[in-house]
């Protein structure tokens, strides 16, 4: 075992939380030092370097795994899972059936609700970055580099930025794809997250 609940505890939406202590030393974590908020042990790996610090907190049937961390005043919950080498920091929230993971890094004031109410693509195009594909209430709109804009607004600006070279190509394949799985037909307009 890495961690215990300790007796150290703060009630959260009718939820009781039980602060967390280190048995043994993992990743940058030293046993006895004392971490964040859970719910129980569902809600925290006992293998990899997952961890909860600060003040941020994990409940309902949300877990964290891999080497993912929550820190500062973070909240995880819902169904939500933070896995892989995921950073979910400051006054963010994960929620729902969302989902965390790879190298992504939720902060600030960010707050996701669902897995596709963004889609982050790449690397990919002429400068090789990534290209992020989000919800708003106008349907689906894009970040690329210094376009920012409609999906429509896009698939226009690679037309006339890159033809059918291999990065329109690719463009035009991503295009598609997010059309498939963003589709506001099917997953509803849900605003800005």
């Amino acid at each position: 075992m890495k961690y215990e609940l300790t007796e150290e505890t703060q009630t959260v939406n009718g939820t009781t939380l039980y602060r967390i202590r280190a048995l043994r030393s993992f990743g940058d974590v030293k046993a006895g030092d004392l971490g964040g908020w859970i719910g129980s042990e569902r809600n925290l790996s006992q293998n990899g370097d997952a961890w909860v610090s600060g003040n941020a907190q994990v409940f309902g049937n949300a877990w964290v795994f891999n080497n993912a961390r929550v820190s500062g005043d973070a909240q995880v919950s819902g169904d939500a899972r933070v896995t892989g080498d995921a950073r979910v920091t400051g006054n963010a929230q994960v929620t729902g059936n969302a989902w965390v993971t790879g190298n992504a890094r939720v902060s600030g004031n960010a707050r996701v609700n669902r897995s596709f109410d963004y889609l982050l693509i790449g690397p990919i195009g002429s400068r090789e970055s990534f290209t992020t594909f989000y919800r708003t209430e106008n349907g689906i709109s894009v970040s690329c580099g210094y376009f920012c804009g409609t999906l429509d607004e896009f698939a226009a600006k690679v037309d006339e930025t890159h033809g059918d070279n291999k990065h329109g190509k690719a463009y035009k394949a991503a295009i598609e794809f997010v059309k498939q799985v963003m589709n506001p037909a099917e997953g509803g307009s849900h605003g800005t997250h």
